[in-house]
């Protein structure tokens, strides 16, 4: 499994960004008011999975410490899905704001729903910086033997 890549979580915030704002322009009115639970739950995996990479990290880096490499696995899943999950509400969250933004003195409802596009944007950008986070927690010191390796593969 590779790295996930800035430019991937770029992409795919661009694309559910552009996707959210047509469709707020398109059918705001139709709309329930946004959730600020929704976006408080994004914060609350993000100081989660924060907090897990912590021990996973000082696990990883002594090598006293077994770890069973399924939790290792199930790390790096969650930490995968998570980066993708918080890119994808990032782009959402922003697109509202940047609705919302300019609506707000003419709709009530537009002025009601900006804090949570607010509270959306900072705890999106924090669950995909936890999931980064906790990505690289899980990644093993490197051997010699490895870099070594890796200069042979880069020749090829």
């Amino acid at each position: 499994m590779t790295a996930t890549r800035p430019r991937d979580l770029i992409a795919i915030a661009a694309v559910a960004a552009v996707a959210i704002y047509l469709a707020l322009r398109a059918f705001y009115g139709e709309l329930p008011p946004l959730p600020i639970f929704a976006a408080l739950m994004l914060g609350v995996l993000a100081i989660v999975e924060l907090l897990l990479g912590f021990p996973l990290r000082a696990r990883v880096r002594s090598g006293t410490r077994v770890v069973q490499p399924l939790t290792y696995a199930r790390a790096v899943a969650l930490a995968k899905a998570s980066s993708i999950l918080g890119a994808l509400m990032f782009g959402a969250w922003l697109a509202a704001v940047v609705y919302l933004v300019p609506e707000r003195g003419q709709i009530a409802a537009a002025a009601d729903d900006l804090p949570s596009a607010i509270a959306g944007v900072v705890c999106s950008a924090g669950l995909t910086g936890a999931a980064l986070w906790l990505e690289y927690c899980c990644r093993t010191p490197h051997d010699p033997d490895d870099q070594g390796r890796r200069e042979i593969d880069q020749k090829l």
